[in-house]
This record gives C-alpha cells, structure tokens and sequence, in this order.
C-alpha cells in the first residue's frame, strides 16, 4: 500500500483548523492549506486514509483556480513549497504536491451550492415537495434528470459531524445580506457553467457542486477547493442515463459500499477493505486524467 498522510503535525506552525481533509496552519499574513488522505462519507470521517487523494484534489483545484481566474479571483497565492515560508521548509517533503499558500479572507457562513442535475438531497426534496430549496420545479422529472437550467440551492456550514441544512434564497438573504446574496449567486452560476462546460467536453457530468467565498479588503473572492470530486458530484458522461442514480467518479462507490454494509452514518466510521480503499483511488485519479490530461507524477 502506498504512504499516506492522514493527518500532519508540524512544530513550530501553529495549526488553526482540521477540517474534514484539510489541515490549515495559520502563518500570520497568509494560511497555509494542506489536503490529507483523510476521506469522509455522510459527515462522518473514516479510520483508513486513500493514497494519493489529498494529492488529486490540490492538483484539480489548480486547475480550476487558474482556469476561473477569468470570472472571479481566488486566494491561491503559490503551491511552490520553495516559496513558503521558512517555518514550512523542514516539512517540504510531505507539503510537496499537497498544499497550497494563500490568502487569508473571511469565509461567508454559507455553501454556495449549484444543481445541474436532479441527484442526492435535491431529488429527495423533488420528490417531497417538488421543489428545490425554494425553487418549483416542472412535474415528472425523473432521478439524474438534466434541469432546464442550473439552479442556486445554498445550505448552512455546519460543524464536522453535523449535516449541512438546505436553505433557500430568502435565508441566505437574511444571513448575509440581499445584495452579498445576489452576488454569490450570480458568480456560483458563471463558474457551475465554466466549469460544466469544460468537463463535459472531457467526458464528465458535473451534477452538481459547491463553492465557497470570502472576504478579503472588502472583495469577494474563491476560496477553499474548487468543483473536485470531494465537493462535486462527478459523472461519466458516456454511462449517463437518467431514472436512476449514476455511476460516479467521486467517493459515491466509498457511499455505496458503506451503505452495503448498513453502515449507521455516526461516528467512528468503519474500518475499509482494501479493495474499496484501492477503487475509491481509481476513481479520484481516473477523474484527474480525464479533466486535465495530467497523471500524478506530471
């Protein structure tokens, strides 16, 4: 089995946050961000990391930091680990291909989630109600379903271990101000059709996906990760059928397997067989080739 990195300790760089992959270090005038192999599933984080993932997803959010430039600015400062600091500099061989530099913004308190496709808790709350956060939707669509257009259905950013909860527009309104709203809004759709766009070309379906924003001197910019398989749902296009769930390049087989095993969706997670801890890499990897044409080693 390859090295993983589960979680990193670094004396001398004060740790500011473990995320659910992510630990971030707070280097004074800038953070430093550094995706572990960490996995989690239904919030909850399993005991055994998947090689090289923490790698996949920095190297596809280069990709999509630079290739969104265009439309919004994003905190990425460099992912040159000669360039970081020289607090950073004994940690070089672990930080290497995993990290990145940036700017320090003040995130907003809300997911900025885009649909393009009727899946997951979107189709759950089709079916309920016929609506979408807020958003009626025509009758008799189908699971998997294309929408006419994508839709902006934003949710709370919850605590680890705690589910995010689906709001509508009028509540993101209320939490961070009407006009902040409409801005986010309007900048997640440019980016959901960017990024869509692009990836369909490559053979992937972005069903749907997050973004996260914040404030840095008053400017509202891209941060966190950026449309990966961890914050999207990924799907190859040549197997996309509508009227049922799809196949997945994103850790929706780690969600089937767990679900297989009537796993209870509480922590601790269950221990992963080999074999789903070697497919669930397959799949960040197969959508790391196909989206950008790069292999890890380039």
């Amino acid at each position: 089995m390859k090295k993983t990195v589960f979680e990193t300790d670094f004396p001398g760089v004060r740790l500011m946050k473990k995320g659910k992959v992510r630990d971030i270090y707070d280097l004074g005038d800038s953070l430093l961000m550094v995706a572990t192999d960490r996995i989690s599933a239904f919030d909850v984080i399993m005991p055994d990391p998947i090689p090289d993932k923490g790698k996949i997803l920095t190297r596809i959010s280069l990709f999509w930091f630079k290739t969104l430039a265009p439309i919004v600015d994003n905190h990425l400062i460099t992912s040159n680990v000669a360039a970081y600091p020289a607090s950073c500099r004994p940690y070089a061989a672990i930080l290497k291909g995993r990290s990145m530099l940036v700017k320090k913004a003040d995130p907003l308190p809300v997911e900025c989630v885009v649909r393009g496709y009727l899946s997951g808790s979107g189709w759950k709350a089709y079916q309920e109600t016929g609506a979408v956060c807020g958003i009626r939707l025509r009758e008799g669509l189908k699971e998997s379903d294309r929408l006419p257009e994508p839709i902006f259905t934003p949710s709370t950013k919850e605590e680890i271990g705690l589910h995010d909860i689906n709001i509508d527009f009028e509540e993101t309104a209320r939490r961070i101000g009407r006009d902040m709203a409409e801005k986010v809004r309007d900048l997640s759709l440019a980016l959901y059709r960017k990024g869509t766009d692009l990836a369909e070309k490559k053979g992937i379906l972005i069903a749907d996906t997050k973004f996260e924003f914040g404030l840095l001197d008053g400017k509202l910019i891209l941060i966190d990760e950026v449309l990966t398989p961890d914050s999207s749902r990924f799907w190859p296009k040549a197997a996309y059928r509508p009227g049922k769930p799809q196949q997945s390049f994103d850790k929706q087989y780690l969600r089937d397997y767990l679900l297989s095993v009537r796993f209870n969706k509480k922590p601790p997670g269950p221990s992963l067989p080999r074999g789903v801890i070697e497919k669930t890499r397959d799949k960040y990897l197969e959508a790391l080739q196909q989206l950008t044409g790069e292999s890890l080693e380039a």
